[in-house]
């Protein structure tokens, strides 16, 4: 009776997941395209729900809601559907609808789609021989095969996240690294914009004087037929079509010109903006998180060197430790295990809300600047993959804040996998991306004053 209980409880949950990935689907990332395909539809918010629904396993691992081998039997199956749809399903369909917009591979699509999945597969499969990712004693169709191939790519993508998140997080919210934009600035870009528009236009009309004058002369004609009014038209010249090549240009230079200085002059806007917002007391608020960030980005920076360069991972989950470190230093009486579960729940929640939160942001921001009506089903299904292996690496890595007895059902069902060399694996990436966020920023901070001041 308490399994049916605890059965029907997840059922519901990962109905309201369904739900919320459906309405993201419709109301955020399709919500200006006519045509869409409810298979993918489906796909995307199955694997919201249940990507959703391993990080709330995680919450009743830590209270203690449902019973144990209820919890066990729902990760063991959230585990096997996610790896069906992010190994099996999602591929597949990537592949179909690639093929599908190909017009001369569109009646063997479902042919070609089968090629291309058997491709991602074998090379999905030679991604884990050089990791020492498991056990030799798996099996080749084992869960542990799959999840621990799955878990590279996610853990190398969170990693990358990670690192420029943590470079661009104190870039973006402090005032210190602000461009000093006047109204002159501004006003200054926005004539020389008016006066390149201008050109363009006066030089468009000349074109279409030019244009007039030669059909009103009865030097316009229609396109040439045939073979010999093709030859004439390329050895024969209009006399003035030379000078109208030359003038439509100096328009193309002049309209790639303006693009630059329309892009000037919004980022010119905008850092006002930003000048005039961190003078307000919520933007001296981000201007202090700016400055904590910073230095927890330094801290991370350091931390990944150090279990880089000593081959270090820890063995008891940080909110423990850092109680333990309190109450020794205090000397005072303390029920560890008692505010480490308490602690270890707010601190896991925070880290799935702005997980789940910062993820979807990422992704809806990603499909508006590349997709289009035809690709728009490739890129979400390609959204859904990363989201899928997002959230399992997640599980990987949340495992090792939680408390030692908690880890116990999540350990037993990822199966004999080699924990710490996805957070060695982490701490390069992450070292890696921060690295080079930091050098990108600063060259790019560096060349904005020096391309405002040539323009």
């Amino acid at each position: 009776m308490s399994f049916l209980f605890d059965s029907i409880l997840m059922v519901i949950s990962q109905l309201l997941f369904f739900g919320f990935g459906w309405l993201f689907f419709m109301r955020q990332l399709f919500k200006d395209y006519e045509v869409r395909q409810y298979v993918v539809q489906v796909v995307f918010s199955v694997t919201f729900a249940f990507s959703c629904t391993m990080f709330e396993l995680i919450i009743f691992e830590i209270l203690g809601l449902l019973n144990s081998s209820s919890r066990y039997f729902h990760w063991k199956l959230n585990l096997c559907v996610i790896l069906l749809v992010l190994v099996f399903v999602v591929p597949f369909y990537i592949g179909y609808f690639v093929v599908s917009n190909i017009r001369l591979l569109h009646r063997q699509r479902l042919l070609f789609a089968c090629v291309l999945w058997l491709t991602f597969m074998y090379f999905f499969w030679k991604l884990g021989d050089p990791f020492p990712i498991l056990s030799p004693k798996h099996g080749i169709l084992s869960i542990e095969q799959l999840i621990s191939r799955v878990g590279v790519i996610g853990v190398t993508l969170m990693a990358l996240l990670s690192g420029f998140g943590a470079v661009n997080c104190p870039y973006t919210y402090m005032s210190y690294f602000l461009r000093n934009v006047t109204e002159a600035d501004i006003l200054a870009l926005e004539r020389r914009l008016q006066q390149t528009m201008d050109m363009i236009v006066s030089k468009k009309k000349r074109i279409a004087t030019v244009r007039r004058n030669l059909y009103q002369r009865g030097e316009v004609h229609s396109k040439p037929s045939g073979f010999w009014g093709i030859i004439k038209s390329v050895t024969s010249s209009t006399p003035g079509s030379e000078n109208l090549t030359q003038i439509q240009q100096e328009v193309d230079a002049l309209e790639e010109l303006s693009r630059q200085l329309f892009l000037e002059t919004a980022d010119l806007h905008a850092t006002k903006e930003r000048i005039e917002y961190s003078k307000t007391f919520q933007g001296k608020y981000f201007n202090f998180l700016g400055y904590f960030f910073s230095i927890y980005c330094v801290w991370k920076i350091f931390m990944a060197t150090i279990n880089i360069v000593f081959d270090r991972v820890g063995k008891t989950d940080p909110v423990t430790r850092g109680i333990e470190i309190t109450v020794n230093y205090l000397g005072i009486q303390f029920d560890v295990k008692f505010w480490s579960q308490h602690i270890s729940f707010i601190l896991v929640g925070i880290i799935i809300v702005t997980s789940i939160r910062g993820l979807l942001i990422t992704l809806t921001k990603f499909f508006y600047a590349i997709s289009s009506s035809k690709s728009s089903n490739v890129i979400v299904l390609l959204l859904a993959q990363i989201m899928g292996m997002y959230f399992v690496s997640s599980v990987l890595l949340i495992r090792m804040s939680m408390p030692l007895e908690y880890r116990t059902i999540i350990t037993e069902v990822l199966g004999e996998l080699q924990f710490n060399f996805y957070h060695r694996w982490f701490d390069v990436i992450f070292l890696v991306s921060a690295l080079s966020s930091i050098l990108f920023l600063y060259l790019a901070h560096k060349q904005a004053p020096e391309k405002h001041m040539a323009l």
